[in-house]
């Protein structure tokens, strides 16, 4: 499993996705995805690691980590990793003896990314976009075909772990919502179809600022203060001033926006309350809960009919689908732009 589009990792030979029970690893660049501090029984220090690079995830536990260590290890940085891959409970750990911070290196060569071609699914952007009746169409047109929000769009994770973590993930998140869209636009009698594929098309456009590819999928300084939600309500409606777009429309689409997480106990600071908005609610949940799935099933190396680890997401151990394979870091049959 080789690395795709083109990213500087010269000095990377071995990749997650191919990692074996027995294998040596020496200074091999990794990212840390995740860093829980624990004490040993008789009180030594260990850490318990996930580290990534483009093909997947792997744990990692560094036994007595030196004080040396231990003062800086946290999520989102590049680190040399040199230790063992063990089998440790069904699934490949690495059994780290010494790690260091890597300095120089292009973050997003060791960054998961969509399976998809990035020009394949820009083009699919541009076709809903266009496909918009007014002034649906130029709104979304103003904020996702062109300019830096649009780049970001683009290339920006849906999440940092649970479902559709990975460079183009909010991209392939939101076309897969806009398809599921217009078949529940063609089921359902009375539903606004444009305003439904555009908020499909917005919903999560604040996450454009809320991760920082630099360190890993980290949340920036305006995921961490802002949040998605409100920074994409700021950003829809600066695009509306701008263009004079209809308040009345403006309202339900906004209302799309700060309800699409359902609950106020999910993070909405208003539930649904129109037809668009409980279908945009129930269309996130089902692309994520699906994506999610996918992408454990994915991560996990065991190739058994059953996860070894029981998903973060709903709870349990998950049972592959019939003829899968394994659908985590880039993929051989297309190549990513």
């Amino acid at each position: 499993m080789k690395p795709k589009m083109g990213a500087r990792v010269a000095d990377k030979t071995k990749f997650i996705g191919d990692l074996k029970a027995g294998m040596e690893l020496q200074g091999e660049p990794f990212l840390l995805h995740d860093v829980v501090r624990r004490q040993s029984k008789d009180g030594r220090p260990f850490l318990l690691l996930t580290l990534r690079d483009r093909t997947g995830q792997v744990a990692g536990v560094f036994w007595d980590v030196p004080l040396t260590v231990d003062v800086w290890a946290r999520p989102g940085l590049a680190v040399r990793v040199t230790g063992r891959v063990n089998l440790y409970k069904e699934s490949i750990q690495v059994s780290v003896n010494d790690m260091t911070r890597a300095a120089g290196l292009d973050l997003t060569a060791f960054l998961p990314a969509s399976r998809r071609s990035l020009e394949t699914m820009r083009a699919e952007l541009r076709a809903a976009v266009v496909g918009l009746a007014e002034p649906w169409r130029m709104l979304a047109a103003h904020l996702l075909l062109e300019g830096e929000l649009a780049e970001r769009y683009a290339t920006a994770p849906a999440a940092r772990g649970m479902h559709h973590a990975f460079i183009g993930g909010l991209l392939e998140h939101s076309l897969s919502m806009v398809a599921v869209a217009r078949l529940l636009a063609g089921y359902y009698p009375h539903v606004d179809a444009d305003l439904l594929v555009c908020g499909a098309l917005l919903h999560d456009m604040g996450k454009a600022y809320e991760y920082a590819l630099e360190e890993g999928f980290a949340y920036s300084e305006d995921g961490r203060l802002v949040g998605h939600i409100v920074r994409g309500v700021v950003l829809i409606e600066r695009a509306a001033a701008e263009l004079d777009f209809p308040a009345d429309q403006l309202q339900h689409l906004i209302h799309l926006i700060i309800s699409h997480h359902g609950t106020t106990e999910w993070g909405s600071p208003i539930v649904p309350k129109t037809l668009e908005a409980v279908l945009l609610h129930q269309i996130d949940l089902l692309d994520s809960r699906v994506g999610g799935f996918m992408d454990h099933v994915g991560h996990d190396g065991s190739g058994a009919a059953w996860t070894t680890k029981r998903s973060e997401m709903f709870g349990t151990e998950l049972r592959r689908p019939d003829g899968f394979s394994r659908v985590a870091g880039p993929y051989e049959d297309e190549d990513i732009a």
